[in-house]
């Protein structure tokens, strides 16, 4: 294969999953390592991607790369659903307790499912959450006991944030927290680019039982500016596909549970 050939394969590849690792490409392009490295390199200095560890991301993906929630809702959007119902597999209709949601559009998936939730009995959920717009989607349901933090909202992802926010956390001790994240890696674990937001993850992961982070395969392998949760942290993780290489085997030694939607 040319060199201009694999140049083409490559931005395809990180067009469609926005990140590509080593042996990877060189299994994709049954080239060598150090071949995929000097393509890598070449394609660094003209601007079409941005190294990292192991591998390629696009070169729009920086640790301060934020889109709006609008912007989000659409994107890997079937993947997000399929997250969201295992999420949802998680709880079932004979769940008795409470569940904290963190902002975010794959949080956001699974709140469309728990805005039908029914359960069994007479009993409600108890739903935790620090998002406008997913308390907006299940403050109809008379199912769910709704709990909406306060706090300063931020525009970008609808989400209360500052002091008062950690403040009330401080005080819960849900049953379940399901968080969203910008990037999961062994050597950072989860992060985001917001120090306020990443604030408020760390005590929502702080004030749960159980924590499980719903996180799609776009994300494995990034890293955001702030680190709000190490591996270790983290009893499960849901994603559209297996991780692979340095996270796999991290997530293994640290015994989170990995579910693959």
């Amino acid at each position: 294969m040319y060199a201009i050939e694999r140049h083409e394969r490559i931005a395809e590849l990180l067009s469609s999953s926005g990140r590509v690792t080593v042996t990877q490409l060189a299994d994709s392009l049954a080239v060598t390592a150090e071949t995929v490295r000097r393509d890598l390199d070449l394609l660094e200095r003209q601007g079409a991607l941005r190294r990292v560890h192991g591998g390629a991301v696009a070169s729009g993906k920086t640790s301060l790369v934020e889109s709006t929630v609008a912007d989000r809702t659409g994107q890997a959007r079937e993947a997000k659903l399929a997250i969201a119902r295992a999420a949802f597999a998680l709880l079932g209709d004979d769940f008795r307790g409470s569940i904290l949601l963190d902002a975010g559009t794959t949080t956001g998936a699974l709140a469309e499912l728990l805005a039908d939730w029914r359960g069994a009995g007479t009993s409600s959920l108890t739903v935790i959450t620090n998002s406008v717009p997913i308390a907006a989607l299940l403050h109809h349901n008379p199912a769910i006991d709704l709990h909406l933090l306060g706090g300063s909202v931020r525009g970008v992802t609808s989400a209360a944030v500052g002091g008062s926010t950690i403040e009330q956390l401080a005080h819960l001790r849900p049953d379940i927290a399901f968080l969203g994240a910008n990037g999961i890696s062994a050597e950072f674990g989860l992060s985001t680019p917001e120090e306020r937001e990443a604030s408020v993850k760390s005590a929502m992961v702080r004030s749960a039982r159980r924590t499980v982070a719903l996180v799609d395969s776009s994300k494995l392998g990034d890293e955001a500016l702030y680190r709000f949760a190490e591996l270790h942290e983290l009893d499960t993780l849901i994603s559209d596909t297996d991780p692979i290489g340095t996270l796999s085997a991290a997530l293994d030694a640290d015994e989170v549970e990995v579910i693959v939607a």
